[in-house]
C-alpha cells in the first residue's frame, strides 16, 4: 500500500514521503496512530495543503523532546526485582516497569517510548533507549538489583556476588574469631 508520512517513521522515511508498506503495517498501525496516510491525489492535496502546520507541530513537539532528553541524558534508575543467587530475575522487566520507575523519578514517559533490545532478566546495570521523538532518542540506566543496598554496589561498580562473598567472609572470621575468644576463655578456667 502507497502512504505518505505525516511525520519521521524510523526506518521507513521522513514527513511528505510516500512509500509503499505492506497492507497490515498501514491499516494496523500507520493510519490509526495519525502517522500516515493513503496516497491518492485527495489526501496528497490535504497534506500539502496542512504540510507547514505538521511542520510546526513537529518542531514544537521536537523541542520538548529535546528538554526532555536533556533531564534524562545519563540518569541512572533503580529496580528492585527478586532474583536468585545467581542474579536471575524471577520475571522479566518490561517497558511498563522501566516507564514508571522513570516517571517516578520525577520525568514522565510514556512505556511506548521506551525501547527494549533485549530481554532484560538479569541484576545489573542496562543500557536502554527511550525514544521521545521520531528524532530524539536518549540513553539511561537501569540498575537492576535486589535492594537498594546491591543498587548501591553496583553503581559503584563492583560485583553484587563479589560483595556478598565478601560479607561471608567477613562473617566467617567473625565467628572463628568469635569461637577462638570462647575456647581461650574456657582453657583459662581449667587451669
Amino acid at each position: 500500500m502507497d502512504i505518505v508520512l505525516l511525520e519521521r517513521v524510523e526506518k521507513l522515511g521522513q514527513m511528505g514521503d510516500v512509500v509503499t508498506v505492506k497492507n497490515g503495517y498501514a491499516r494496523n498501525f500507520l493510519l490509526p496512530q495519525g502517522k500516515a496516510l493513503r496516497a491518492n491525489k485527495d489526501n496528497l492535496s490535504i497534506f500539502e495543503a496542512k504540510r507547514t502546520q505538521l511542520e510546526a507541530d513537529n518542531l514544537s513537539r521536537k523541542d520538548e523532546a529535546h528538554k526532555v532528553a536533556e533531564e534524562l541524558e545519563g540518569k541512572v534508575v533503580v529496580l528492585i526485582r527478586a532474583a536468585s543467587e545467581s542474579q536471575q530475575l524471577y520475571g522479566s522487566v518490561s517497558t511498563q516497569d522501566i516507564a514508571r520507575v522513570v516517571t517516578e523519578s520525577g520525568v514522565t514517559i510514556d512505556r511506548k517510548q521506551v525501547v527494549l533490545d533485549k530481554v532484560l532478566k538479569n541484576l545489573g546495570l542496562h543500557e536502554v533507549r527511550v525514544r521521545l521523538h521520531p528524532e530524539v532518542n536518549v540513553t539511561i540506566v537501569i540498575n537492576i538489583a535486589r535492594s537498594e543496598e546491591e543498587a548501591e554496589i553496583q553503581a559503584r561498580g563492583e560485583s553484587v556476588a563479589d560483595a556478598a562473598e565478601a560479607a561471608l567472609d567477613a562473617r566467617d572470621e567473625a565467628v572463628a574469631s568469635k569461637f577462638e575468644s570462647t575456647a581461650d576463655h574456657g582453657e583459662d578456667e581449667d587451669a
